[in-house]
């Protein structure tokens, strides 16, 4: 068991890396996208705002096709058919065809992170102590490399399709292969009684989990979406320097995920959870107040550092709260991923154009801080997963015995 486990963590690390690369791939090429198919800019955001929502249709499907199917064979396949159509992103030239590879973008995208987060849920469980912050960590290294392959193949003018051949020619055998270790949690053998009940009170139990999710995600999409501009116009810096704020996000988030595991397992959950939210909103704060590009700089820091520690966790509660149906309430909460993403960015647009940008960072600050609020929810009584708090039949597994 230990051995498959190992493996398995191993396993699905790659899973969460492959598509952290694969969104930065799509995300931050929109403009080549846009320029490839003549989109103009009233109808770049249906586009846009499609993808989202068909994730979250996606997410909703799998929670019902998990019923029939474990986790681990929806993320085998839906994984190749997000990269297959990234790569279709790239190849056409008609609106439709972009349209269709969207969707099935949208839709496959839905069903991986509904399937990753329930596989790492439960393989956090088999462990008995705290792992998922690692698999997030792996996303966001993820996100890293596609973001600087991006940056690579606008700097040698590649067209998105040579971009992203390579890419899915690499990862979809490799996540073929590496599937064959992919561990579900055994879950089924939960009475069917008790699933139904647990389903039953699932949305109403979840609730606070799920504002919290939106919320988090109405602070990330202020930073994608705004940091670049916000540094530029507001705080008066260069165009090269405008890009830092995003690059150091994703750095801090992937650091403060990389060591996230230990806070939890010293000193539970609900604390990591109360310190991330205490320094993503001092970040906003910061940013907003900032009188120099540096410093908006060093705001848009503290912001991923804080908010990185957020959204593994919401799932990882969302696990513990529903041990007999933690399926369905993962696939539930990842909705609520979509939804702080389609608000996050129209709503700081819209305020910083009818009021001010500096103050439109204050809302997701306040947002952020109700997490606070809800901080109780995260915990439990096996909410640390180590030191004295570990289950003695948990190992400590991964590359070399340290980590994802």
């Amino acid at each position: 068991m230990t051995g498959a486990m190992r493996r398995g963590r191993r396993a699905l690390g790659f899973s969460f890396f492959a598509q952290g690369a694969a969104f930065a791939l799509l995300v931050t090429r929109i403009p080549a996208l846009q320029d490839q198919y003549g989109i103009s800019d009233g109808l770049l955001p249906v586009f846009l705002a499609a993808v989202p929502i068909l994730a979250g249709a996606g997410s909703v499907g799998t929670e019902q096709l998990v019923k029939r199917v474990r986790p681990s064979r929806v993320l085998r396949w839906s994984q190749p058919v997000a990269l297959l159509a990234l790569l279709g992103v790239g190849a056409g030239d008609s609106m439709w065809q972009v349209a269709v590879a969207l969707a099935a973008f949208g839709l496959a995208v839905g069903a991986l992170d509904a399937s990753m987060n329930m596989l790492g849920v439960s393989l956090q469980r088999a462990y008995g102590r705290s792992i998922m912050l690692g698999f997030h960590a792996a996303y966001s290294l993820g996100g890293i490399v596609g973001a600087s392959l991006a940056w690579a193949g606008a700097h040698w003018d590649l067209s998105l399709f040579v971009l992203y051949l390579p890419v899915t020619v690499v990862f979809v055998p490799a996540l073929f292969v590496g599937s064959r270790w992919y561990v579900d949690a055994d879950v089924r053998a939960v009475e069917d009684a008790v699933r139904e009940q647990a389903g039953g009170l699932v949305f109403k139990m979840l609730l606070p989990l799920c504002l919290v999710m939106t919320f988090a995600y109405i602070g990330d999409s202020t930073v994608s979406n705004w940091s670049a501009k916000y540094l530029q116009d507001v705080l008066g810096s260069s165009e090269q320097l405008s890009t830092v704020p995003y690059n150091v996000y994703m750095v801090m988030t992937l650091i403060g995920r990389a060591v996230g595991d230990v806070g939890v397992r010293r000193f539970g959950a609900v604390a990591v959870v109360r310190m991330g939210t205490v320094i993503a909103a001092a970040g906003f704060g910061a940013v907003a107040i900032a009188p120099g590009a540096w410093a908006g700089v060093a705001g848009f820091t503290l912001i991923g550092l804080g908010l990185c520690v957020i959204v593994p966790q919401t799932f990882a509660a969302a696990g513990r709260m529903f041990p007999g149906a933690s399926d369905a309430a993962i696939a539930r909460l990842n909705i609520f991923n979509y939804v702080g993403f389609l608000i996050g960015s129209p709503l700081v647009g819209a305020l910083g154009d009818a009021w001010s940008y500096r103050w439109a960072m204050l809302v997701p600050m306040a947002l952020v801080l109700v997490t606070l609020v809800y901080a109780p929810s995260f915990g439990s009584g096996a909410d640390r997963y180590g030191g004295r708090h570990e289950r003695p039949r948990a190992v400590d597994v991964g590359p070399g015995g340290d980590g994802v």
